[in-house]
């Protein structure tokens, strides 16, 4: 009994601490984040920060690529933490499986039958309309039979991911892979 009871307690009081993840001011419909109260490592506000996010898998064809959304979720988060929007230039290197997530609606429905539109095409959109460069590699894209008739109007192709990681890396961009 005594065991039960302070499980309960224990249960009762991380749902009374626990945080929902709020929605962000730059992509609202993307990107939920947590606020974290007093960080002991300072968020530099004043500086450029210059990010690519190398994503190079999917998930559920159904849902937008977890993997594009940091992107949203690092503008949201940024900009609450006092980073001006301006300030932050990010490009979004896709390669493997993810170049089909740039496909257009059309083209997505024929590989994924099941899916009635691209859920990443709205958030791509999103992510252009704030300046983020979203750069397809060529030679994934071949071998996924993605081309530029096919894909999102605003995605840029590159040789290789090698060489638009390399290059973005030479321009003092800071590479973020999970």
């Amino acid at each position: 009994m005594k065991n039960s009871l302070l499980l309960l307690l224990f249960f009762s009081s991380s749902l009374i601490f626990s945080q929902a993840p709020q929605q962000g001011k730059v992509i609202p419909e993307y990107g939920k984040t947590f606020h974290i109260e007093s960080p002991g490592f300072k968020t530099d506000t004043s500086s450029t920060l210059k990010v690519v996010f190398d994503v190079d898998r999917s998930f559920d064809e159904a849902e937008p690529n977890k993997l594009i959304e940091t992107a949203a979720r690092y503008l949201n988060m940024h900009e609450n933490a006092g980073v001006d929007p301006g300030n932050m230039n990010i490009a979004l290197v896709l390669h493997g499986k993810a170049v089909q997530d740039a496909l257009k609606d059309e083209y997505y429905t024929e590989r994924f039958p099941e899916v009635l539109k691209n859920p990443n095409s709205p958030l791509i959109e999103a992510l252009v309309e704030e300046g983020v460069e979203v750069i397809i590699c060529g030679q994934s894209a071949t071998y996924y039979k993605v081309n530029r008739d096919n894909t999102n109007e605003n995605s840029k192709f590159a040789l290789s991911a090698m060489t638009a990681l390399v290059q973005l890396q030479n321009d003092n961009y800071r590479l973020i892979k999970f």
